[in-house]
């Protein structure tokens, strides 16, 4: 670290000049970089992907990752669908020409009671699209909007058309799509700024945010080149925009504090930035490293648009890292005591509330261990109650016509699931005896076996399967496995796809997989983090706790949205009864790294502490002194910029948020600032324990208790 300052130092011009060009190219090339990102997801291997993968080769594209669109009537009072059937057809005709192309079929063209309610008044027809080639998560807008409009003013024997389906609630949910990327992260920045206001008392908290601009857009143009030999996911852009502005001023901030504790200190110039650099950079360094195991581990599990996730988001703390130690120690030598004025925030002394926050937690170390493990206990037994699923519709949109059409149809007894029928692909034999069968699976609404070209290529067919409860709920995946269990009977050549299936596959993939990952990152941040604290246990209580921390994450996820313990008290939205499957893995890549932030930049002053004093207790009170009102405030931009994200109409991006905000709050809370200086105070001398033979192969200096 120190030659690498002293290397920046003594070449300014060329650094300042480097990283401008690099931010100028990343921010030209941020758009197209964008643009190029490419949702093609797989589940290899699986079979209701590779079913989709075949319908969506031989029916010209639909099915697939797509859902339907649903036009639900319910008929006057002593109207039936077999008397309004003239009237039903001619409603498919009317969706057939809104939608050239694009498989359609219901009572009026089939005759089958699958598309009609016990009572026979409640009627629905199923249309599915051409596919959007600018929707890279299957969602279909366009076409949405383009059948709303042909139906407006329909009527059924009087009664009027509403359309439903996903596409459709998604529409009505009031999320207008909102700003781009490049826009909430530099709305996300002017947040961080005003927090930073406050940490520095002066205008040195411009330079922060100014690391995160480089590093963001920087990363943008990283992400442009990858995208030139690989497919990288879109999940990647928000990434970069929220993990980059998040690492990026922790770095920066960690630095910046140090360097004027150094400052406070009597040294001065370029020697203050060297020590604060041969402490707090290395600490970036390491942090940044570990932050980029944790995203590079989506590596193992065997997804390839994960794995773009990996490859791509381990570039955004590799970046952050080279800014904070290479354009941050030019930034604080050549402009840093001309911009820390007024400099009403001293650091020549540790911060007094938390040095005496940290000398009770030592005091009361066994009961504020404790404590903390109550509150993590509780949410990692809720964490143990999650249900993965699909997007509950009823928590889509609170009004609007397509609200109206799902609660008909779920009034009517027909039930949600028909939303997200199951799609048998049957090949080389009649698929009437196939539906026939499926239609007598209990909670089944119905299975048919369209007759009309659309619905048959070559010696193949789709048998269309409806089910009563959510495809999310526990009832709707037992459904699945019924209908999985009867088309598996009939042979080889009759498979089942759908979105359902397809999420059962993706769950089974991911979460299957995630002990591997874990245990793949707990390795590799061990043998880091055992280096950089000279120690075993450490680090190995970094690892738990950081495990732990996304767990009680989940936890929240589970009690506030699953269970509805406050989703519906603060946005009026009812329990969605699982949680969508891919949220808890985003969760994961996000808190893992950010948290690991936290853990470091704590440990590493916490350690140097210790050097100096060999107290224990001392080196816990000093560390968690000089480095709580950092990592609070780091967590508090973080967590406001995630809240923030919880206003957005979308419920999944809601829960998301909710997610993201709660782990940052608990681990800068619950974890950092109460367990983890009342654990190593409890473990005493054995935090600095390292034997001889690993600490030969770490090569550090060995440490007995």
């Amino acid at each position: 670290m120190t030659a690498i300052t002293r290397w920046v130092l003594a070449h300014k011009r060329l650094v300042i000049a480097g990283w401008i060009i690099l931010t100028l190219v990343g921010g030209a090339v941020s758009g197209p970089a964008s643009k190029a990102l490419k949702q093609k997801f797989s589940v290899p291997g699986k079979e209701g992907w590779q079913t989709n993968q075949q319908i969506a080769k031989l029916y010209k594209g639909t099915g697939d990752n797509s859902a339907p669109l649903i036009p639900v009537v319910k008929l006057p009072a002593g109207t039936t669908a077999k008397d309004a059937k003239g009237d039903l057809a001619g409603l498919e005709r009317k969706v057939s020409q809104a939608l050239p192309g694009a498989r359609v079929a219901g009572y009026g063209s089939t005759g089958d009671r699958s598309f009609v309610s016990s009572d026979g008044r409640t009627v629905y027809a199923i249309a599915y699209p051409l596919p959007d080639p600018d929707q890279p998560f299957g969602d279909n807008p366009k076409a949405e909007k383009k059948l709303r409009g042909a139906l407006a003013g329909a009527t059924v024997a009087g009664a009027p058309v509403r359309l439903s389906g996903f596409d459709a609630l998604n529409d009505q949910s009031g999320d207008s799509g909102g700003p781009g990327v490049l826009v909430e992260a530099l709305l996300g920045g002017l947040g961080a700024l005003l927090v930073l206001a406050f940490v520095f008392g002066s205008t040195l908290a411009f330079i922060p945010i100014v690391m995160a601009i480089c590093s963001i857009l920087t990363t943008f143009l990283l992400v442009y080149g990858l995208v030139q030999v690989t497919d990288v996911s879109p999940i990647v852009q928000f990434l970069v925009a929220l993990i980059g502005l998040g690492v990026s001023i922790d770095y920066a901030l960690l630095i910046v504090v140090r360097w004027r504790e150094e400052i406070a200190h009597g040294r001065e110039g370029d020697a203050a930035v060297m020590r604060a650099m041969e402490t707090a950079g290395r600490a970036v360094v390491f942090s940044g490293t570990t932050v980029a195991v944790g995203l590079l581990a989506l590596v193992a599990l065997p997804l390839p648009f994960l794995r773009s996730v990996g490859y791509g988001g381990m570039l955004i703390p590799l970046v952050s890292v080279a800014v904070g130690i290479t354009l941050l120690p030019v930034v604080l030598s050549s402009w840093g005591q001309k911009l820390d004025w007024p400099h009403r925030v001293r650091e020549d002394n540790a911060n007094r509330f938390w040095t005496r926050w940290a000398q009770i937690v030592v005091r009361h170390r066994v009961v504020a261990a404790l404590s903390a493990t109550a509150v993590l206990a509780a949410l990692l037994i809720a964490a143990s109650g999650i249900q993965l699923g699909l997007s509950n519709p009823d928590t889509i949109a609170k009004g609007g016509t397509a609200k109206e059409g799902l609660t008909q149809l779920e009034q009517s007894g027909i039930g949600s699931g028909v939303l997200l029928p199951h799609e048998v692909l049957v090949k080389g034999q009649d698929p009437g005896p196939v539906a026939a069968r499926l239609a007598k699976l209990p909670n089944i609404q119905g299975a048919v076996a369209p007759a009309n070209a659309a619905w048959r290529q070559g010696d193949t067919a789709i048998v269309e399967v409806f089910q009563h409860p959510d495809g999310g709920s526990t009832h709707g995946k037992d459904v699945l496995a019924d209908v999985r269990s009867v088309a598996h009977s009939f042979g080889e050549d009759v498979r089942v796809g759908g979105i359902p299936a397809q999420n059962k596959d993706f769950i089974d993939a991911v979460y299957g997989n995630f002990p591997l990952m874990i245990g793949l990152i707990a390795v590799i941040v061990f043998v880091l983090l055992a280096r950089a604290f000279r120690s075993l246990l450490l680090p190995a209580k970094a690892v738990v706790l950081n495990v732990v921390s996304v767990l009680a994450a989940w936890g929240v996820l589970t009690l506030v949205w699953q269970n509805g313990h406050g989703s519906d008290a603060i946005w009026g939205i009812p329990a969605t009864g699982s949680i969508t499957a891919w949220i808890p893995l985003m969760v994961f890549a996000f808190l893992f790294g950010l948290s690991m932030d936290y853990e470091v930049f704590i440990l590493a002053r916490v350690r140097e502490e210790y050097d100096a004093t060999h107290d224990t207790d001392e080196a816990v009170i000093r560390g968690i002194g000089r480095t709580g009102r950092l990592v609070t405030s780091a967590a508090l931009i973080l967590f406001l910029a995630f809240m923030s994200l919880a206003s957005s109409p979308g419920t999944d991006v809601k829960v998301l948020a909710t997610g993201l905000a709660a782990g940052i709050l608990l681990d800068a809370t619950v974890i950092r600032a109460l367990l983890v200086p009342a654990v190593v105070s409890l473990f005493g001398k054995w935090n600095w324990w390292m034997p001889r033979l690993p600490a030969k192969l770490l090569r550090v200096a060995p440490s007995e208790t």
